[in-house]
This record gives C-alpha cells, structure tokens and sequence, in this order.
C-alpha cells in the first residue's frame, strides 16, 4: 500500500502515465473492448494488458460480459473511475489552451443539450470566486 501523504502522488501512482490516462479518455468515449482500446491507441498488447489490469485493480474499471451479448468482455468505468471525468476535462482544456498552435484544428468536448463546447473548469472558494493558486495552500501532514 502506498504510504505516501500527498493526494496528487497518489493519483498519479494510479493513472499518471500515458496510457493510463488514455485508456480512461477512451471509455469516456465509450471504447469498451480490448481490441477497440488497441485500435484507438496503437498500443502494444502486452503494455495494454497490463494498464487494464491495473486500472481493473485499482477499482477504475471493472469487466462486464459484452452488452451485445457475445462471449466477449469490456472493460466499463465504475463510479470511482467516472469521478476521473474532471480530471480529464482539465488536462483537455489546459492542453486545448497551450498544446496547439493558433487556428490548429483539435477534438472539443461538447454539451450534448446545448452543442456548445463545455465552459472552461476553474477552481472555485466555497462562495464562487475564482481561486488563483497564490490563494490556496496545502497543508502538509507532519
């Protein structure tokens, strides 16, 4: 069990690699199966292999049989593993902002009820003002 007191190296002992993340990005897209996720990913089958069975161990995703009723498995968020939907959206929209050039085409999230892409994320206090890092502090266990 990790023993470390920081909740951000935490998480990134847990899906802070590539293919971790894009494994996650991918079944919010609703990428299921093992040869789907390969496709999407071009990643070899063993470092796929064993990112599914971390991500299935760390209670992100679990295995179901197949929704069309083959003999097939997918893999499917659980509710801890759609809790990453924030995390995600963040690195999207930092990476929308600073990742491509001016007027470069990208992939947008968009609001299924507006078709409008989704507001950008911005940390809030509790009464709804912005929070600039300058006004937060984390409070190290001693």
């Amino acid at each position: 069990m990790n023993d470390r007191p920081c909740p951000v190296a935490r998480c990134v002992d847990i899906v802070g690699d590539r293919w971790s993340l894009l494994i996650v990005r991918d079944a919010f897209d609703g990428v299921r199966r093992f040869g789907d996720f390969q496709r999407s990913l071009d990643v070899a089958r063993n470092i796929l292999t064993d990112r599914l069975r971390k991500l299935t161990k760390a209670g992100i995703l679990e295995m179901q049989a197949a929704s069309d009723g083959t003999a097939y498995q997918e893999y499917v968020l659980t509710a801890k593993g759609e809790s990453l939907f924030p995390v995600v959206v963040a690195l999207r929209q930092w990476g929308e902002r600073h990742a491509f050039a001016r007027g470069e085409r990208h992939s947008v999230l968009i609001d299924k009820n507006t078709g409008k892409p989704i507001a950008p994320m911005i940390p809030t206090s509790k009464d709804g003002a912005i929070l600039m890092p300058a006004a937060t502090e984390v409070r190290k266990v001693t």
